[in-house]
């Protein structure tokens, strides 16, 4: 599966996940143009894609603006030519952990506000070039926790509107050539550290030995009693992302191994 002559945008690029996707995008040959709001997350990664002999540009780009993320498109079909493939993979907030019943307002609807807002405003810039050009495919992250997950907070509800949204979307756009899916992974071990553990409850004991205790837990959950590698998660954005995966729109792939919530 071949990425050459695509260029890809990835917002929130400097995170574990973005960059493992990001490496593997330039290595099966596209162009990656990496956005976040830290820059210098950003230009490392860049370095070392460049230094393994791929193509990396960087771009501070908050995807909670919707002019910054116009003016970024724009710009990306203006210096490359085209805008084949767009991945967000930015932060929500979520908070889990915590009962429904005594979750402030804010922790609850917070996280939704801003994963809905970043993949709309993401994908409308990217879908309005790729149906002006004819092809393209845009690409979306949850965790698959749409049908009942109990102290998960408000990411059930968030990876539902996502869901329906990325299948809306790609009805819309498909007859012009634009593909809109996605993928549910949970709980990549690579990236589960006890920094992200305390990002979603703050007031869980964290360390080494606990975020063990959950990656143990998750893999027991799974069918194939393994968790799937952040190689494995990144592999299958590249064959989705391809001419490869034509045939495949309007869904999410699951790379959880699990049943879907």
């Amino acid at each position: 599966m071949s990425l050459h002559n695509k260029n890809a945008v990835i917002y929130g690029a400097g995170g574990a996940i973005g960059g493992g996707v990001a490496r593997e995008f330039a290595a099966r040959g596209a162009r990656v143009f990496l956005t976040g709001r830290h820059e210098p997350a950003l230009t490392k990664l860049a370095g070392e894609i460049k230094e393994a002999g791929g193509r990396a540009d960087v771009a501070v780009v908050d995807a909670l603006d919707e002019t910054a993320v116009d003016e970024h498109a724009a710009a990306v079909v203006a210096e490359a030519g085209s805008l084949d493939i767009s991945l967000n993979l930015v932060s929500r907030g979520d908070v889990q952990g915590v009962p429904l019943a005594e979750m402030s307002v804010q922790d609850f609807a917070g996280p939704i506000t801003t994963g809905v807002t970043t993949n709309f405003i993401t994908a409308r810039a990217a879908a309005r070039h790729m149906t002006a050009q004819g092809s393209g495919v845009i690409l979306a992250l949850n965790s698959g926790s749409a049908q009942g997950s109990p102290m998960m907070g408000a990411t059930g509800s968030i990876d539902a509107a996502l869901d329906t949204y990325i299948r809306n979307l790609a009805v819309e756009i498909g007859p012009q050539g634009v593909r809109a899916l996605g993928v549910w992974v949970a709980g990549i071990p690579e990236t589960f550290t006890p920094e992200k553990l305390s990002a979603v409850n703050s007031s869980l004991p964290v360390s080494q030995e606990s975020v063990q205790q959950i990656l143990d837990a998750l893999t027991e959950a799974r069918m194939t009693k393994r968790s799937p590698r952040l190689a494995e998660v990144a592999a299958t954005l590249a064959f989705l992302a391809s001419d490869d995966a034509m045939g495949i729109t309007g869904t999410f792939v699951n790379v959880t191994s699990m049943f879907p919530s």
